[in-house]
């Protein structure tokens, strides 16, 4: 089903890009679509009361272990209004040594997919800064098992499935540096309690290669943190972001 939801959630945004194409000529509104690479360091835990299992893959073994991924953002305009809608997919599996002599290894499988959608209005301009003030939701949602294998204890396996929405709040900078080159920071927090908190940071920059492409690179962090059954869910991202953009 999580797969069926990843490829639905990236056939949606592949639709809306390409949907408003033909009336971006006809309105004040601009465009421009996203795909992107992100290779970040993936740590993942549950805290149950047999214990806390704790999965980290790092950013060296991402790509072996990586089974699927789609990313992409696509972002509208229109003076100092703008909406944007950022997507990610992920299909991982890897091991890591066990916790104690108990277990002999960790092995830890997710497909976890989230889509960031915000409105954003912008409350300064000037020819080398732009500031945005952004506001919207982010639903999150995972498939992960982590699979204590037999050692001196005896093997188990513990899932997490689970999706959520959270209201959030963020800010987004623009600085041009040169005719070619801006650089760009954003930063968002939401879910605003104990029980459900996230927040990512988003640092690039960009070049454009023409009015139409533009190639960025950069580094991203994101965090979730969820209590679910009573347990306290947490999976973290973090690592380097490469991708292209095209304007319309």
């Amino acid at each position: 089903m999580s797969k069926r939801l990843g490829f639905m959630g990236a056939g949606i945004v592949l639709a809306g890009i390409f949907g408003t194409t033909a009336s971006a000529q006809q309105s004040d509104w601009s465009y421009e679509a996203t795909i992107y690479l992100f290779m970040p360091e993936t740590e993942t835990s549950v805290e149950t009361p047999a214990g806390t299992l704790d999965g980290t893959l790092s950013f060296s073994d991402a790509l072996d272990n990586l089974d699927f991924a789609f990313m992409g953002v696509f972002a509208a305009s229109n003076g100092r209004w703008s909406l944007l809608a950022d997507y990610n997919y992920t299909d991982l599996s890897f091991s890591n040594s066990g916790p104690g002599p108990a277990a002999a290894d960790l092995d830890t499988s997710f497909t976890t997919q989230f889509l960031s959608g915000y409105v954003a209005y912008r409350v300064y301009e000037d020819p080398t800064v732009q500031l945005d003030i952004a506001g919207g939701f982010r639903w999150f949602s995972t498939e992960t098992d982590f699979t204590l294998t037999p050692g001196s204890a005896p093997g188990r396996t513990t899932s997490v499935d689970d999706s959520w929405t959270d209201p959030v709040i963020g800010a987004r900078a623009r600085f041009v540096l040169s005719e070619k080159w801006t650089a760009t920071g954003f930063v968002d927090y939401g879910g605003f309690s104990n029980d459900s908190e996230t927040w990512q940071v988003l640092l690039t920059a960009d070049y454009a290669i023409n009015d139409r492409w533009v190639i960025r690179g950069g580094y991203r962090y994101i965090e979730f943190d969820h209590e679910i059954d009573g347990n306290d869910f947490k999976f973290s991202q973090s690592g380097p972001v490469i991708g292209a953009t095209y304007r319309f």
